[in-house]
Formats: structure tokens, sequence, C-alpha cells
């Protein structure tokens, strides 16, 4: 009985390690196809996972979080690559296009029965809490816990990376930005968990997942 027990340990973990290299291999795909965000997604899930520890989330929930965050842009897939590879700001429709990465990817992540909410993070990680996001206008407790750390993380990491149109934003103006929006775009607690992670100075907003 141990050793059915042992094994069925073991295949457990191989399956969640398949799973975590599955999605790692998707996460890649997108980044291919949009050079200037390459590594993103995996700074997104790094930051949030850490929002969540903070948070004392389980590990089990900080599985879902690395998930999510790694895959929290695939719809992009379905973006033209000129649209995505343009090296300036994009028109009206243009953005309207872009913005369709949400319910894009929510139609590929819940094709997978997940043990976590990673579709709706796929989804939600653009809406607001003062129900100016999109793409459903969804208010405060509407959006998922997991989908508002997401909407913060992306946008603290979007902001320290390099754009052709844009140098990377200083830890201060990132700072000062998401206190703006506190309790306007994002969940207050959330907001003040990350300043407090990422004005130390031992965590690295460049630094990937392990």
């Amino acid at each position: 009985i141990e050793r059915a027990h042992e094994e069925k340990k073991r295949s457990e973990i191989n399956i969640k390690k398949a799973l975590l290299q599955t999605v790692t291999a998707i996460s890649l795909t997108v980044e291919k196809r949009d050079p200037y965000t390459a590594g993103h997604q995996n700074r997104v899930a790094k930051l949030a996972v850490a929002i969540g520890e903070q948070l004392d989330f389980s590990d089990d929930k900080l599985e879902g979080l690395k998930i999510g965050g790694l895959v929290h842009d695939i719809g992009k897939i379905y973006i033209p690559a000129e649209i995505l590879n343009r090296p300036g700001p994009v028109n009206e429709f243009e953005r309207l296009i872009v913005q369709e990465h949400t319910t894009t990817g929510y139609e590929i992540m819940s094709t997978v029965d997940f043990p976590w909410p990673v579709a709706e993070m796929v989804l939600q990680h653009h809406e607001n809490i003062d129900g100016s996001g999109y793409p459903n206008g969804l208010k405060g407790n509407e959006i998922k816990l997991e989908a508002k750390i997401m909407a913060v993380a992306d946008v603290v990491a979007a902001m320290s990376e390099y754009r052709p149109y844009r140098t990377m934003f200083s830890i201060d103006d990132i700072i000062a930005f998401i206190k703006q929006e506190r309790g306007r775009k994002f969940e207050p607690i959330i907001v003040d968990t990350c300043i407090n992670l990422i004005s130390n100075k031992t965590y690295d907003l460049n630094q990937s997942l392990e």
C-alpha cells in the first residue's frame, strides 16, 4: 500500500510538472510573436505569486496564480503581428482589436478544466474595480480576486519594461501611478501589498520565475 501511495504521489508531481511546462510553452508561443514583451507573462506570474504570498494564499491558490500569470495574454496569439510589433501607439480600431485578447484568451483557456479560475483571470485582468475596464465593465466584487492581483501585476510589469515608443518607468513612477489608481482601477489592499514588495530592494521586477 505504501509503495502504491508513493507511486501515486510521484505520478501527481509529474502531471503537475508537465502541466506547468505545457503552460510555459504556450506562454513562449505568444511571446515569440511579440518580441517587445518577451518575458512579460513570466514576470507578471512571478509578481502575482509574490503578492499572493503576502496575502496568505495557500500553495494551491499560488499555483493557480502562477499559471494564470503565464497565460494571461494568450489571446494575443490572434492579434495580427503588424499590430503587435508596431513600434508606436495603436489607433482606435487597432486598440479594439488588441482589447479582444481577453475574450479570445478566455475562449481558449475555458476549454481546459483547471482546478483554478485561470480562464477568469485571463478574461478579467483588464477589468477595473470602478467598472471602467473591459471587456464587461465589471465592478468591485464581480471581479475575481486573482484577476485583481493580475491587473496590478500586469501594469507594474509592463511599466518596468522597455517599449520602442517609450523608455521603462522608474519604480517611483510606477508606485505613483498605482497609488493614483488605488481604489479606482485597482483593489487598495493589492496596491498596498505590491508597493511594499517593489519598494523593497530585495524584489527584482525584471527577474523571471525560477
